[in-house]
């Protein structure tokens, strides 16, 4: 690991379905210790592949470009390896896990992130703890994993995983889908907590909208149309883009 490195790079970054239809055309992002990116952009623009992609998922292929994270090369790595070295994804839909419940599943994640074999009673005091500040009903860690969850629970859960297994990046995939105004200021205030607790982790937040950045205030706002970033600048391109919406930068996307 090179300490000196952003924590994460991509560059030039290009990827296609497994059929061989192109997603991402030359992505180039830096994510520095301690910041919030976010990147916008239209349905079919590529957000949630990119973060496919950031995990290894075997959906995608990449068939140009690289993935570096705290000075490693990680385009061929596993998705288990990622995970492990200390990037995490926050899932825009999050899956059943029948018969397993939260505070396992917690377990078995955290003690594969550290590399020992940690006991459900040495986790149950933090998790509680996390989730009181999540505003979740204490029940919740003995649910199998987003079982009969609303959608503000699969978010706040997928928050809460975020919490306890301490990555060095989180990518949050449309967190704020499917939620309304309180639930988006709790999983949002979550966030905050989590970055208070720990503030050298890096984010990137996959939305289309401002709401959710009015709460975070990302460093930097990233713009993704046609499967590349086509503008960036601070929160107030935000503004921008809710004000004007999509249409304004399509001429950039195709220049």
């Amino acid at each position: 690991m090179n300490t000196t490195a952003p924590l994460f790079e991509i560059e030039n970054l290009h990827a296609t379905t497994v059929d061989g239809q192109p997603i991402l055309n030359g992505v180039d992002l830096v994510v520095n210790t301690g910041e919030i990116h976010a990147l916008m952009g239209p349905n079919g623009s590529g957000k949630s592949t990119l973060a496919a992609v950031l995990l290894g998922s075997p959906e995608y292929v990449i068939t140009k470009g690289s993935l570096r994270f705290q000075g490693d090369d990680i385009t061929e790595w596993p998705t288990d390896t990622r995970g492990r070295a200390g990037i995490f994804l926050a899932f825009q839909y999050p899956q059943e896990v029948a018969g397993v419940s939260v505070i396992n599943f917690l377990r078995q994640a955290l003690s594969a992130r550290k590399g020992i074999d940690l006991s459900v009673l040495e986790l149950r005091s933090t998790i509680m703890e996390w989730i009181d500040r999540l505003g979740m009903d204490s029940s919740f860690a003995d649910r199998y994993l987003n079982e009969g969850f609303s959608d503000g629970e699969k978010k706040r859960n997928e928050i809460l995983q975020m919490a306890i297994l301490e990555p060095e990046l989180a990518v949050l995939d449309e967190t704020d889908f499917g939620l309304d105004i309180d639930a988006l200021r709790t999983v949002a205030d979550g966030v905050t907590a989590v970055r208070q607790q720990r503030p050298d982790l890096g984010v990137v937040t996959i939305t289309h909208y401002q709401r959710l950045l009015e709460y975070l205030q990302p460093d930097f706002v990233h713009i993704l149309m046609e499967g590349r970033i086509v503008k960036q600048g601070g929160f107030e391109l935000a503004v921008q883009l809710e004000e004007q919406g999509f249409d304004a930068f399509r001429s950039e996307a195709t220049a």
